[in-house]
Parts: structure tokens; sequence; C-alpha cells
């Protein structure tokens, strides 16, 4: 770490330190060790997009529902499928996962050509896509759990019962 004197007045950003109006130092950090773990964030950001989208994408059930047309009849069995476009959060999600997947993979190579004046604008993105991937993992976790759970005031039946591969993939 390098260490810069603050002298009085001429601190950082014009800061004193101490109670007495004495010079205090200020630690900066090194930048070499923050863009190490700006890599490291960054990889583990794309490949954690990456598997989120992809175990969402290929997650599907069928099963064989049966299905009374008349009590004096045996039920008839049909096949239902679950998949995760037939949800829209679920939709949401994985589009999310995969816009931010693309903007680490691309933030990640800009990061290490080290464009000193694509700091801010990368902070601002990086910034957009934290929000984005909260407000789409909120969305599927209330999907999630109206699977799991139901919803008895409108009387909503619980999904995961008959779908529970999907169910515990997806969730």
């Amino acid at each position: 770490m390098e260490v810069q004197g603050a002298g009085k007045g001429g601190g950082y950003g014009g800061i004193e330190g101490g109670a007495n109006g004495g010079g205090k130092e200020v630690m900066v950090a090194n930048r070499r060790r923050l863009r190490g773990w700006d890599f490291v964030l960054r990889f583990l950001a794309l490949g954690l997009t990456l598997v989120a989208a992809v175990l969402i994408g290929v997650d599907k059930q069928t099963k064989m529902v049966p299905f009374t047309l008349v009590p004096t009849l045996p039920p008839v069995n049909i096949p239902v499928t679950a998949k995760w476009h037939h949800m829209s959060a679920f939709v949401y999600f994985v589009v999310a996962n995969a816009i931010a997947c693309s903007y680490a993979a691309i933030s990640l190579i800009l990061t290490l050509a080290g464009k000193k004046g694509l700091t801010v604008v990368i902070i601002i993105f990086d910034l957009v896509m934290v929000s984005l991937l909260h407000s789409s993992g909120g969305a599927a976790l209330a999907v999630g759990l109206l699977g799991y759970e139901g919803n008895s005031h409108v009387q909503w039946k619980k999904v995961c019962g008959v779908f529970g591969k999907f169910c515990n993939q997806a969730g």
C-alpha cells in the first residue's frame, strides 16, 4: 500500500485529520491488488450468471395428470409439461441472467484492457446489472414460492406436489 502524508489543509480531498488539526496519514489501496479482485469478481459473475441461465433454461418435467371429466367415469391421464418459458417471471430471470452474463464478459475484456476512461461507465453498468439481477431474482422467487405453497385466498393449488423435480431445480 502506498502512504501519502496529509498536511494541514492539503489532505485527501481537503479533509484534515485529528482533533488537534494535525496531519493524518491517508492509506491509498494498491491498484494492482484491486485490479486482481476486480478480475476475480467479474469472472465469478460471468460464471454464476451463465450457470443460473442454463439451469433454468433446461429445466423441464412432464407428468401424467389424472383429469376427471365425469364423476362416474374413470379419470383420463393427460400429459402435462412444466417448462421455464411457461412463466413470465422465469423468462425474465433467464433473460436477465443472459444479459448480465454478456455484460460480464464484455466488462471483463474491457477491464483487462485497462481502459482508464471507462471506469465510471463500467461502475454505472455494474449497478444496472445488480438491480436487474435482484429484480429478476425477486420475481422468480415470488413465483417459486407460489408453486411451493399455493395461495388459499384465490384457490391456487400447490404445483410442486405434481412437478417436484421441476420445482426443486428451479428453486
